[in-house]
């Protein structure tokens, strides 16, 4: 039958500092340890770095146009903690609060609302060299940073997102070593969720005291599937949960960790470095929780130990099935159904919060065709399909209230480089062209009677 989505649901597209900024030694900008690890060989596919990147940092402004030409409501982006605060600490970086200002004012211009995200994984890295996330103080320096971007941006900004994912900066940071800082112990992953955790709160409290602006956090909440319905699938899907979803929205939401995912990792940690009043700091009232969905993943129960360098702390005796067909170019199952499922069991679980897709889009190995144009249907399916089960999601009661594409430009794309394309917008990384793909001209067009 489709649906209409009324003009106070938010289309938008989304972005993040490291992947599309460049200018890393422009401006005052301190050091990150996306910096230090994309600079360590053999982290990295190409020994890709993201040292231009999009350049965005000097062609914000034909960025913001593109987004003005494609009419979104709102552009997500991220701001990097080392501009503001080179070492992490102190006075802030005047240069780097008049960049993110000018990139405020000039959204507003274009009557398009910025979705400011404090953190997108890029710590100072003389954090890092104080013990990054396994430094409690970390969490206390972050609320110092949120207090001072609310003050400089308070008055311009209507919607903030403390972190984006912790369960990457903390899981793949500290445990798998996939992302930076490349650290590879259990315990560690924990003590980085906890504290990271512990910043969220922080930050809202800090934000707080500056904004009236709608406040929240974005998650990579997954959506794990049993197999089938026998004991071991289901009991393999809720350990999961408990250390790769529980973990984060449960201290923020309801103010405790689950007893499940204490008892998963117990023979990790004994969860001593929790002290008494932290979940109390950790569960500060929130008005939206940001998701950021690409797939599902389905799982049986398994044999043997978890592997060496999993990030799912504690659980062993997991199989991950192989994607169903089709899947995008990083090999991931195109499933939308998966994000209805998604949708409507995180509002059940967590009733009176309002959702927010925060990131969604696909990697697909684009053909520039010999007039130049990109071809893109399958990402143009991805798109259309994923806000159709948002439709079906909202349908069914979840209390939905915005969709971004992941993502506005073709980036850096963490360890895979430049090596997969997840923009409606494509960038040539020799000329820093940027070309509008038949998903962006698509996105345009659906957003003129958003009509799905």
């Amino acid at each position: 039958m489709g649906m209409t989505f009324d003009q106070d649901f938010i289309f938008g597209t989304a972005t993040a500092s490291y992947q599309i900024e460049g200018g890393v030694h422009e401006g005052g900008r301190g050091r990150s340890i996306w910096d230090t690890f994309s600079h360590t060989p053999g982290k990295v596919v190409d020994g890709d770095t993201g040292d231009v990147a999009c350049d965005h940092y000097h062609r914000w402004e034909e960025d913001l146009d593109i987004l003005a030409d494609l009419g979104v409501d709102a552009y997500r982006l991220s701001i990097a903690w080392p501009r503001i605060q080179p070492d992490g600490v102190g006075t802030p970086n005047q240069a780097g609060i008049d960049f993110y200002s000018r990139l405020i004012d000039g959204l507003l211009a274009r009557d398009i609302k910025p979705l400011v995200t404090l953190y997108h994984w890029d710590l100072p890295q003389a954090l890092e060299d104080k013990g990054g996330w396994l430094n409690r103080d970390t969490a206390y320096r972050f609320a110092d940073y949120a207090n001072i971007m609310g003050r400089a941006l308070a008055d311009r900004v209507p919607l903030w997102a403390t972190l984006n994912e912790p369960w990457c900066a903390a899981m793949l940071g500290y445990v798998s070593g996939e992302h930076a800082p490349g650290r590879r112990s259990p315990e560690a992953g924990l003590i980085a969720s906890h504290h990271l955790n512990l910043a969220h709160g922080l930050g809202v409290q800090a934000l707080r005291d500056e904004t009236s602006g709608k406040l929240g956090i974005v998650v990579n909440y997954h959506q794990f599937n049993p197999v089938d319905d026998s004991p071991e699938a289901i009991s393999a899907v809720e350990r999961l949960d408990a250390v790769g979803n529980w973990i984060y929205t449960d201290p923020i939401l309801r103010g405790e960790y689950n007893p499940l995912t204490l008892d998963v990792t117990r023979s990790v940690s004994s969860w001593g470095f929790i002290h008494d009043g932290d979940l109390d700091l950790i569960h500060q009232p929130i008005d939206f929780v940001g998701h950021n969905y690409y797939a599902p993943t389905y799982i049986a129960g398994g044999h043997g130990p978890a592997a060496a360098g999993s990030p799912w702390v504690g659980v062993a005796d997991v199989s991950f099935l192989p994607p169903r067909q089709p899947v995008s170019d990083m090999g991931w199952a195109i499933e939308p159904a998966g994000l209805t499922r998604l949708l409507t069991g995180f509002s059940q679980r967590y009733p009176g919060i309002d959702l927010i897709m925060a990131e969604n889009g696909a990697a697909m190995p684009d053909v520039v065709a010999d007039d130049g144009s990109i071809h893109d249907a399958d990402r143009t399916y991805y798109i259309q399909s994923h806000i159709s089960a948002i439709a079906d999601a909202i349908a069914a009661g979840a209390p939905v209230k915005g969709y971004f594409v992941w993502s506005l430009l073709d980036n850096f794309e963490w360890a895979f480089g430049y090596s997969k394309r997840f923009g409606i917008i494509r960038v040539d990384y020799t000329t820093l062209a940027r070309t509008w793909k038949d998903s962006a001209r698509w996105y345009q067009q659906f957003l003129v009677n958003r009509t799905i």
